[in-house]
């Protein structure tokens, strides 16, 4: 089947209608069982499922003890996905990660033939546990596995499980003796999801719940198979132009060098985002108009996804620390400057409707048949 055209405007085929509506019950399921480990985080947990459900990686910042590592062990236990925790530590080789050849000898013969031995990058779901902490030779190993799904070991490609996701942690203090990921890396993260402190109600409910005696038990929602259906049904949801185009020109209106470029940015970027945050911003956006129950993208959306999307990839120069501001401020006034075509939204929502008509109508043909 092949993708609708950003402005698309006939009706879904009934079975992404299907497909949409279970991957609603399973992200209502999945935050209900997370609910019972992690306490508040609800907009953590959205972003993250968005970012799986939308094909992406992620990496969570946030300072020691805010269950960032429970949260994604949680998750991975809630999918029937392979799961592998790394621990990023300064002696990490890229071998520990990716795999290596060994020698194996045939004791028949004592003939000697080179196996690869997979490395735990060869999983559905990779915690990359305190990424920051380790090497930049050792945090490359993952750039290829990110963008290609492959590992290429002694010139041969390995080819990685379906789906694959990298979920990266990092401290944002002790920044001693740490090594800050390049932009290239940062890059293939399609989110980078702030993780702050829980509330004092929050907090009192986390001390409550922890310091007793707990029997969790989880039941598991969606199979490989299923995760990446619902990724391709993500892909085929419609887009209209103007999303499409609010979404390009958030991304360069970021670009210091470009000709329309708001006087703040040139004052307070020293690089903007590419090319990739757009994408991101319109496959995000694809992603949480489902989990909202609906079948179209609005640039409500769009700006949902602008902060997790475009974080770590706009850098603010010497001016902005000066003046103490950070790029989530950077992007909070460029969400107020960039126009949004508000019309053309209530023809999305018009549209909606009329998706759900059609699909009304098909099933009321098929009873009379």
């Amino acid at each position: 089947m092949t993708s609708p055209s950003p402005s698309s405007e006939s009706s879904p085929p009934r079975d992404d209608v299907a497909a949409a509506e279970s991957l609603v019950a399973a992200y209502d399921k999945i935050r209900t069982q997370l609910g019972e480990v992690i306490i508040g985080q609800e907009e953590v947990i959205e972003q993250l499922l968005v970012a799986m459900f939308a094909s992406g990686h992620c990496i969570l910042e946030g300072v020691p003890g805010l269950a960032k590592t429970l949260l994604i062990s949680t998750l991975a236990k809630q999918l029937s996905l392979s799961f592998s925790r790394i621990q990023f530590t300064p002696d990490l080789m890229p071998s520990d990660i990716t795999g290596t050849e060994v020698i194996e000898e045939d004791r028949g013969t004592g003939s000697r033939s080179l196996r690869f031995v997979q490395g735990p990058v060869f999983a559905n779901v990779i915690l990359a546990d305190e990424i920051n902490r380790t090497p930049p030779k050792t945090q490359a190993a993952l750039l290829e596995a990110m963008q290609e799904n492959q590992v290429t070991a002694a010139g041969f490609p390995h080819k990685l499980p379906r789906p694959f996701f990298v979920l990266a942690t990092q401290n944002p203090i002790e920044q001693e003796g740490t090594y800050p990921l390049p932009e290239a890396q940062l890059d293939r993260f399609m989110f980078k999801i702030l993780v702050d402190y829980p509330s004092e109600e929050e907090e009192v409910l986390i001390v409550k719940t922890t310091t007793t005696t707990r029997d969790l038990k989880f039941e598991r929602t969606l199979s490989a198979r299923d995760v990446i259906g619902l990724q391709e049904t993500v892909r085929r949801v419609p887009c209209a132009d103007h999303v499409v185009r609010y979404a390009a020109r958030l991304a360069r209106s970021t670009r210091v060098r470009g000709g329309d470029v708001p006087a703040f940015i040139r004052k307070y970027v020293s690089w903007g985002a590419g090319p990739r945050a757009s994408q991101h911003l319109i496959l995000a956006g694809k992603a949480r108009a489902i989990l909202k129950g609906r079948l179209h993208v609005t640039t409500d959306d769009v700006r949902a996804a602008a902060y997790p999307v475009m974080r770590h990839r706009v850098l603010t120069n010497f001016n902005a620390e000066a003046d103490g501001i950070s790029t989530d401020d950077v992007i909070a006034r460029l969400i107020e400057d960039v126009p949004v075509e508000r019309s053309s939204d209530m023809g999305d929502a018009m549209a909606d409707r009329v998706f759900a008509n059609s699909v009304d109508r098909s099933a009321e043909g098929d009873t009379k048949t």
